[in-house]
């Protein structure tokens, strides 16, 4: 499938997502929105990919919310008669939009984020979906959404709260200011700053070769848990940890580990099951 926005490419079992708009700062065009969904379901259908990378191109890694390619979209809302019937398409698609980052979330893969620059208004809600987020010395994360008038609303106010402390999120999201990269990684947002993209780069694919070299069930397993965990409570987490691991503890990974350990070689592992996707849409 080809992407407006989107680079897309599956290596040893990293599929490695780029925007790919860097003259135009990597803005979020409509034809974005749809091009994730559409993306993350055909990694779903990929079974040769382990663990996702997401990065960009440019000098920025996204300078958010192009508002001009929403222009036709309000014009054609204006035309409606009634406020009310104007004000539910809205809320569809806002819950659209939402989705295009959601489907990070839910993907049964690791999502790991590699920013450089610019991460802005709808570049937060991104990363916030992400597993982890790196970043180079020259980035900065902004909520712009509030120095334009709006409330930031495709995840970055529900997401945030869990990766950073409660104060900093509403700091952030009240003034609009931009956090720099030693801060970000300071407060625990990004797990590492390197010095420049290459380098980014380069340290990232080290770390998704080494979650690609896991066991693709147990990796699938443990993200199924940390979301989990996050929105549930310990004891309802214990026990679905417990549903789980009664189906999937007994797997040939288990003994494919503990056969390359005993022979000092590395494992193989299967790879995942495709979704059979019998009625959800198909890419």
């Amino acid at each position: 499938m080809a992407f407006e926005t989107l680079d897309f490419t599956v290596e040893n079992h990293i599929a490695h997502i780029r925007l790919n708009r860097p003259a135009k700062l990597n803005t979020l065009i409509m034809e974005f929105w749809q091009e994730m969904v559409d993306v993350f379901a055909q990694i779903e259908q990929t079974p040769e990919a382990r663990v996702v990378v997401i990065s960009s191109t440019g000098k920025h890694f996204t300078a958010g919310l192009d508002l001009s390619a929403f222009g036709s979209l309000a014009a054609e809302m204006s035309t409606a008669s009634d406020p009310a019937r104007i004000r539910e398409q809205m809320r569809n698609n806002v819950q659209e939009m939402q989705e295009s980052f959601t489907v990070i979330e839910k993907c049964r893969l690791p999502v790991i984020a590699a920013v450089q620059g610019g991460c802005i208004g709808g570049g937060v809600d991104l990363i916030s979906a992400c597993d982890m987020r790196y970043c180079t010395d020259d980035a900065f994360f902004c909520i712009q959404e509030i120095n334009i008038g709006m409330t930031a609303d495709v995840g970055t106010l529900q997401r945030l709260p869990h990766l950073i402390p409660s104060g900093l999120v509403r700091e952030l999201s009240y003034t609009g200011r931009r956090m720099p990269a030693d801060e970000a990684r300071e407060a625990g947002l990004v797990n590492r700053v390197y010095g420049s993209l290459d380098a980014m780069i380069a340290g990232v694919m080290e770390i998704a070769a080494v979650i690609a070299s896991k066991s693709p069930l147990a990796i699938h397993g443990t993200k199924e848990m940390l979301n989990y965990t996050r929105d549930h409570s310990v004891d309802d987490a214990l026990n679905y940890m417990a549903v789980w691991q009664s189906g999937m503890f007994f797997s040939n990974d288990l003994f494919e580990a503990a056969a390359a350990n005993s022979e000092k070689r590395p494992p193989v592992f299967e790879n995942l099951l495709p979704p059979k996707k019998l009625v959800r849409r198909k890419p």
